[in-house]
């Protein structure tokens, strides 16, 4: 069968739009945001950035290393945690829903849909600032002042949602040895088995992505001098991850015969929020905010004028979008290199691109890559008359775990790595970069590109076991800074806060945070506008020190 992309009709770009035109409405409402950066999905697009409680930074897939014929997924949010950035740090949104999403057939509509919400435990009230009054030893310690808890549903062959777990402890941010002296326990603790075989976690990791991103000047400099520091070294990430057997995410439930799956992930918000409380987020009228399938797609495929639009589309209309397949087909990246390094771009279409971002991996779509690796179409119990090219991270489950991993993925000769799947391991960027200048094509390393970004592995070793993330840190990103070893690291990111308590259990939602803030904002008018008067009063009767050309400061 030969796939085409030509779309059919243009409606999906004004649905895009409008989505995006309802994200703006609230996104506009959002006023606290990392620095500026951006990796993988950190704050990819202009609305996100500005909200980064529910800004999806990366998504892994891979077959669990430990237990046969298990698949698990791990799924990133709230990016440039500092570790110092307190006292409020990094919670998940109490008015979001968290989801993964998987298509096993090929539709490009999820088949199956694990929802995570999530809700504030504080108590602490008007009697502190801290997360904690003491050290805390267990996830119940009474010293732990502020926690969170969440509920897991699943919905299969769009049923209704089931829940799985409730009010399982979130593993919270780690504030640091005095606070925390064994932080792998509260890990432990945070890790859960559910009937079926499935295990859970939720809580603050370290960001398992690796890369210098330098990319944005010019490609590394424009000569490549400006590679091999690792940008995201030091930083957390809040992190969701589950693990499945394969029955409960292939076709028919069966692995052998249908082992391919696509991924995704979404964040979605209620559709309006500006104060009070919002409810159940897993109710009302609401629109996605955040959507990740590949790594750096939205960043350096998706062209400016779509990225937001993209976070509220669904995979199922990525086809319909002229300008986004073009993207695909006629790739920015490969242009930009030969201008800057003399690097031939491939010719174009580059229907490679295709395979591997829109299709998968299979000589049934008629692609340039002669294998069958990662599609849907390769299920035996497929329907290829429903199956639609969309952007989506691939995975064979029947693919062996490698016994000698190599970063490069099937790039390097090992097919269990990207972009068949994603393991936290696999050098994306190094990947990607050897895609895009034709590799994937000849099957052969460009060699002038050999060395890549220069950052080959995560600062921090990974688990063996699940949740394989690795703990997050506990010191300064900028610590050599201090010490006067090197340059302060950029600013941290500083996500919405955890809301403050009004002693019930919820406390109070981030809409009445806000409420709060523009009080506090009010209130600091206010005062100025005191003090201008005053000072203007001063001024006529005569009453100040400071000469005529000396501002007046107030504070």
């Amino acid at each position: 069968m030969k796939l085409t992309l030509r779309p059919r009709g243009r409606r999906g770009i004004p649905v895009a739009v409008a989505l995006a035109a309802c994200i703006a409405v609230s996104g506009g409402l959002y006023a606290l945001g990392p620095g500026a950066a951006g990796a993988s999905s950190h704050r990819e697009a202009p609305l996100i950035a500005q909200d980064p409680a529910v800004d999806a930074t990366d998504l892994y897939a891979f077959v669990s290393p430990d237990r046969p014929g298990y698949v698990t997924f791990v799924a990133n949010w709230v990016p440039f945690q500092e570790p110092n950035g307190g006292p409020n740090f990094y919670p998940f949104a109490t008015d979001a829903q968290y989801m993964i999403n998987v298509d096993s057939d090929g539709d490009a509509r999820p088949d199956a849909r694990f929802r995570w919400t999530f809700k504030n435990v504080d108590k602490r009230g008007n009697s502190t600032f801290l997360l904690n009054n003491g050290p805390v030893t267990s996830l119940d310690d009474e010293n732990l002042l502020f926690k969170q808890t969440y509920t897991l549903e699943s919905s299969f062959n769009g049923e209704a949602f089931r829940t799985r777990a409730t009010n399982v402890a979130v593993a919270p941010s780690r504030v640091g040895p005095a606070s925390m002296p064994d932080y792998n326990a509260l890990r432990e603790q945070a890790t859960v088995k559910l009937p079926g075989g499935w295990r859970i976690f939720a809580g603050q990791a370290d960001d398992p992505f690796f890369l210098d991103l330098r990319v944005f000047d010019l490609l590394y400099g424009g000569d490549l001098s400006e590679t091999g520091q690792d940008t995201l070294a030091g930083y957390n990430v809040n992190t969701i991850a589950l693990e499945v057997p394969f029955k409960d995410v292939a076709l028919r439930g069966d692995g052998a015969r249908n082992p391919v799956i696509g991924v995704w992930t979404t964040t979605e918000r209620p559709r309006v929020r500006i104060t009070g409380r919002t409810g159940d987020p897993r109710g009302g009228d609401r629109v996605q905010v955040s959507r990740l399938g590949n790594p750096l797609v939205n960043e350096v495929v998706v062209p400016a004028g779509l990225k937001d639009a993209f976070n509220a589309s669904r995979p199922d209309g990525d086809a319909n979008i002229p300008q986004l397949v073009k993207r695909v087909t006629e790739p920015e990246v490969p242009k930009l290199i030969e201008a800057i390094y003399n690097i031939p771009a491939p010719a174009t279409p580059r229907n490679d691109l295709v395979e591997i971002f829109l299709t998968g991996i299979t000589t049934k779509a008629d692609g340039p890559i002669k294998a069958d690796l990662n599609s849907q179409l390769n299920n035996a119990d497929v329907n290829p008359a429903k199956f639609r090219p969309s952007e989506m991270l691939r995975l064979n489950l029947s693919v062996p775990v490698t016994a000698d991993p190599n970063r490069l993925g099937v790039v390097g000769g090992d097919l269990q790595g990207f972009p068949n799947g994603r393991r936290l391991a696999d050098d994306v960027v190094d990947i990607e970069l050897q895609a895009l200048v034709g590799a994937a094509q000849t099957g052969k390393i460009v060699d002038a590109l050999a060395a890549g970004d220069a950052v080959d592995a995560n600062e921090n070793a990974f688990g063996d076991t699940f949740p394989y993330v690795a703990l997050p840190n506990a010191t300064a990103v900028n610590a050599a800074g201090a010490a006067g070893a090197g340059p302060a690291a950029p600013a941290s990111a500083d996500p919405s806060p955890a809301a403050a308590s009004s002693a019930t259990e919820e406390g109070m939602s981030t809409g009445e945070t806000m409420t709060v803030v523009g009080s506090s904002v009010a209130g600091g008018l206010g005062l100025l506008f005191f003090a201008g008067w005053w000072m203007r009063r001063r001024n006529r009767t005569g009453d100040h020190t400071h000469s005529p050309d000396e501002p007046a400061h107030t504070h």
